[in-house]
């Protein structure tokens, strides 16, 4: 283990020993690339499941999956985000005096209340209607959450915390060619000493590359995934590998691993 940098474990040993106890924490960004079906969106869920064991406050942004099938995969995985709170459901109503630290921001539910994020610009006519996928939703959702989690405090963030963003593509869905200047305004937006960032994008096998140019850029640290040849090898084989991580002597070789839900 690295001394003098404090980690926060993604979830899996294995992993953690590979990248010498885990994630640095604080202002790091990890990013997490491969293709589809891959086991992105579980890893960021093992970390989730990681962090708030260890009572640490967690940010979860899902962009592609409705906050109860986060809390029904993790399950599959023996992975308890019963206690998670749906940033859709605190704004409703729904939910009231909350304590957690897990907040989900499944930009799904947000459909219909994210005008709300935005009330006071919309009221002066100055602002049009904005998707849940803007910058400007996805950002005063995230600011929410840290409200909610009890750590934000005059617009500083007074605790360490992680925020997961499970994909960026959809940011750019509407821009491909903008992904590069999105990716560095998140980055603008969010950075500060005691936040740590872990998001994925996806990976494009025909081309070698992610979708949407530009998101490497902005990662201190990047863990790649795939599945190797499985017309050849008439089977699904799961690779990873540290591609790069600052403030770490990480494994070098690729490592196969297996996704197995908990069996009952």
């Amino acid at each position: 283990m690295s001394s003098g940098i404090r980690r926060i474990s993604l979830g899996i040993d294995w992993l953690d020993y590979a990248m010498l106890g885990g994630v640095p924490r604080g202002g790091n960004w990890l990013l997490i690339t491969g293709e589809p079906g891959v086991g992105k969106s579980i890893l960021t869920i093992q970390a989730a499941g990681g962090a708030n064991v260890n009572a640490m406050p967690v940010v979860y942004v899902s962009t592609e999956t409705r906050f109860y099938d986060v809390v029904r995969q993790a399950k599959q995985f023996n992975i308890d985000l019963t206690d998670a709170v749906s940033l859709a459901d605190v704004l409703t109503g729904r939910v009231k005096d909350v304590k957690t630290n897990l907040v989900v921001i499944d930009l799904f539910g947000l459909a219909r209340e994210y005008r709300e994020l935005l009330r006071a610009s919309e009221e002066e006519g100055r602002t049009k209607a904005k998707s849940p996928l803007s910058m400007e939703v996805v950002m005063a959702s995230i600011e929410k959450a840290y409200e909610i989690l009890g750590i934000s405090e005059e617009g500083r963030v007074t605790k360490d915390v992680l925020v997961i963003i499970d994909s960026l593509a959809p940011m750019w869905s509407h821009a491909p060619a903008m992904a590069r200047l999105i990716t560095y305004r998140l980055r603008q937006r969010l950075y500060r000493s005691n936040v740590t960032v872990i998001m994925t994008n996806q990976y494009a096998p025909t081309t070698g590359m992610t979708f949407g140019f530009g998101a490497e850029h902005i990662a201190d640290a990047i863990i790649h995934m795939w599945i190797e040849e499985p017309e050849k090898k008439k089977e699904i084989e799961r690779w990873l590998i540290i591609k790069k991580a600052r403030l770490t002597n990480h494994y070098r070789k690729a490592m196969k691993f297996e996704i197995e839900p908990v069996r009952d």
